[in-house]
């Protein structure tokens, strides 16, 4: 293996495909770029990507790491990627269907275009592999918990390179708020993740752009005994709820923000995502036994000002309280200084977090 390795890490969605390209060191990890190609299916999109890498000379990649949502019962540190784990992940759709299948194509797509060099895959799970039995398990009988219907958590990667980052300045009891299309928070004491909001599958947790989050299962059982087939609920609660859902326009906040004076479902929808927002962090705080930390990640969580103003306004009672000016400018920092409970912004960086992976996995030794 070369002795400063580059790294292409690949984040690949239903519509969007991002890339990173990475130069390894011992200690640390150079970005040489980076690429986002959406609108495209995965193996149109990764391709895309690479030609746009390509075009500016960078060097071809030594390896290349995935970001994978989910591995099913049996997977969730990261590994090498050989033909077993390819038949696994393949097995492990129905935990993740609306990510899965695009992430497979993307890995086989890019041992297409790279056969010689090794790949790895780093899971979204791998962070909540510390999760207590309390919290990890559903309350159903014993025997689906053996075959594997648990409580997962997701977003594992962003969270563990925000844990990374702060280091001891995360404090002891925080809850790390990624925000974005997707959307999840997890509970995290001296580092170790203890609950989290999402369970067997992303879809669970607090209403995101446009997934539902937890319902009450009778819903499901009432729209199947009315008529509902399996596959249009699973694609009325993944792709046409949420934001999307309550504002019946659009799931971009953004878009929400600039028009919920005018429009009372874009409002209701801004205010439902806000509320239930809340509710999540103070279930997560009632887990750890109080808050000293709480951190906004994500898309959502580092930009959108008015939703973390409106999202901490209310938790006073849990210490929370933002400094408006702060705020406004997302320093890393926007607690007041007479909060108890410090309120940071993190700009996160799953690519780098696969980077770190891929030198422990593939070019350690």
């Amino acid at each position: 293996m070369p002795a400063s390795p580059v790294v292409l890490c690949v984040n690949s969605g239903s519509s969007s495909m991002k890339v990173g390209l990475f130069r390894l060191s011992a200690t640390s990890e150079s970005k040489l770029a980076d690429e986002l190609v959406e609108g495209h299916p995965p193996e149109e999109g990764l391709q895309t990507a690479l030609d746009i890498l390509e075009s500016r000379g960078l060097p071809a990649p030594d390896a290349v790491g995935h970001r994978l949502v989910h591995g099913g019962p049996s997977h969730s540190r990261p590994e090498r990627i050989d033909a077993l784990l390819l038949a696994a992940l393949r097995l492990a759709v129905p935990y993740a269907p609306l990510h899965l299948p695009a992430e497979i194509r993307a890995i086989e797509a890019t041992a297409a275009r790279y056969p010689n060099i090794p790949q790895m895959a780093c899971f979204d799970t791998g962070f909540h592999g510390t999760l207590p039995p309390v919290a990890k398990r559903l309350p159903l009988p014993w025997d689906l918990y053996d075959q594997g219907i648990q409580r997962y958590g997701f977003h594992g990667l962003s969270y563990e390179y925000v844990v990374a980052t702060l280091g001891p300045e995360l404090g002891r009891r925080a809850v790390i708020a990624h925000l974005g299309s997707g959307a999840s928070m997890v509970a995290v004491e001296q580092g170790r993740a203890v609950d989290t909001t999402m369970g067997l599958t992303p879809a669970g947790g607090f209403m995101m752009g446009t997934r539902t989050g937890d319902l009450d299962p009778g819903v499901l059982l009432h729209l199947l005994a009315t008529g509902h087939r399996p596959p249009d609920l699973e694609r009325m609660l993944n792709q046409e709820s949420g934001l999307l859902g309550v504002s019946g326009t659009t799931a971009d906040v953004r878009s929400l923000l600039a028009r919920r004076g005018a429009d009372v479902r874009a409002a209701l929808a801004v205010e439902m995502f806000c509320y239930q927002a809340r509710k999540a962090i103070g279930s997560l705080a009632a887990a750890l036994g109080g808050l000293d930390t709480l951190v906004f990640t994500g898309g959502i969580g580092e930009h959108a000002v008015p939703i973390r103003r409106e999202i901490c306004e209310p938790l006073g009672h849990l210490g929370v309280s933002i400094d408006p000016i702060r705020n406004e400018q997302s320093e890393d920092v926007i607690s007041a200084d007479r909060s108890p409970c410090k309120v940071r912004v993190v700009a996160t960086d799953e690519q780098r977090t696969i980077a770190r992976h891929a030198r422990d996995v593939l070019f350690a030794g």
